[in-house]
């Protein structure tokens, strides 16, 4: 296939639309029509009770913390607000951007705009880069949100485990939407409409980030940052840890989720962090289905799926190695076997992408 070109601007991202990649039918699993009617119902009971308590734990840490401070016993407060902060943030502000968590409209918009600053991503930006990511999923040039590209800098993913190379984007890309809005890149899919909105919340945040830094010069401590900015970094680990498993390693340039997705089976406390995105594929498959629903779409569904990975570690093994192998084949990709009650995968994606199956069959043997 050769080496991948992840421009927006490039070859490959010519390549899908000339190939009508982008206007292909997605698979998806037959469910009846009642009940994936109750599956799409809109409640706010769950996703208030699990606000209340996510706030609440981030709150309680964040005074003992302070409290506590400088002292090395507020460690382990500081280090439960940073997971809540730097990982939390990313599923609430994935749920609520796509307005299924809360049935109150307000609701989803309060969560996402706080989550969106907590995770340092533009709310007017990522609203439309998230809706190109699940209309045009791992796309190779059409994509922005690919997490881990061919062949993956794997020491660009272990930086990204302490938040270090998202910041270090995040900064100079706020300042670039403050002064003109989306960058060339975001403009590709941020509407004309929305580029105001891009350059006024880049403002409201900077604004917000130059405050807690002139706060902490002015005090001579770093506590204000270890409330605002700071815990992106430090608490990073657990969105990057489950965020790598929705689709590393797995196929690109395909329509079926099946394919291209990962659910794994999760611990409670994990499950409650990440939101139940670890039900990936299910997910994709049906992103208006709301995340406290996911389980019992998993139950309905799995049937014509693969096999879910029933641990985070047993993720990481399949995983990893198919991150190494890619280093020196990057057209390497792990295929997942179905059960036989699920309906085959369909293989018309070879119109798109020449002879990736056979390289990928080779290169497995």
């Amino acid at each position: 296939m050769g080496k991948r070109d992840y421009s927006p601007f490039g070859a490959d991202a010519q390549r899908a639309v000339d190939r009508g990649l982008t206007a292909a039918e997605w698979y998806h699993t037959e469910v009846p029509r009642k009940v994936m009617k109750d599956l799409m119902t809109r409640t706010d009971q769950p996703a208030i009770r699990d606000t209340l308590i996510l706030y609440g734990v981030m709150i309680a840490c964040a005074g003992i913390g302070i409290a506590l401070w400088p002292s090395w016993a507020s460690l382990p407060f500081w280090l439960a607000y940073g997971v809540l902060y730097g990982s939390a943030s990313d599923s609430r502000w994935h749920e609520c951007g796509h307005g299924t968590a809360f049935r109150t409209p307000w609701m989803n918009d309060v969560v996402y705009q706080i989550a969106s600053f907590m995770i340092m991503r533009n709310p007017a930006t990522w609203r439309w880069s998230h809706a190109r990511h699940h209309s045009e999923t791992y796309f190779v040039g059409r994509d922005p949100e690919i997490a881990v590209m061919r062949p993956p800098d794997l020491a660009r993913v272990m930086l990204n485990f302490f938040g270090i190379i998202d910041v270090m984007k995040f900064f100079p890309n706020l300042i670039r939407n403050a002064l003109d809005g989306p960058t060339a890149e975001e403009r590709t899919f941020v509407p004309e409409s929305e580029w105001g909105k891009v350059r006024k919340v880049a403002r409201i945040h900077l604004g917000i980030y130059a405050a807690t830094l002139t706060l902490a010069l002015w005090t001579h401590s770093i506590l204000p940052l270890m409330v605002i900015g700071l815990p992106r970094m430090y608490g990073a680990w657990h969105h990057v840890m489950t965020g790598l498993l929705q689709h590393g390693g797995l196929a690109d340039n395909v329509i079926d989720h099946r394919l291209n997705s990962r659910t794994v089976l999760m611990n409670p406390v994990s499950r409650f962090i990440y939101w139940n995105m670890n039900y990936h594929v299910e997910h994709h498959m049906f992103p208006m289905v709301p995340y406290h629903a996911l389980p019992r779409l998993h139950e309905t569904i799995k049937g014509d799926l693969p096999a879910p990975n029933r641990s985070i570690l047993e993720g990481f093994r399949e995983m990893w190695p198919a991150f190494r192998r890619q280093l020196a084949y990057e057209d390497y990709f792990i295929r997942r076997d179905l059960p036989a009650s699920a309906k085959p995968y369909r293989e018309d994606f070879h119109q798109f992408v020449p002879g990736m199956m056979a390289q990928a069959s080779n290169a497995a043997e």
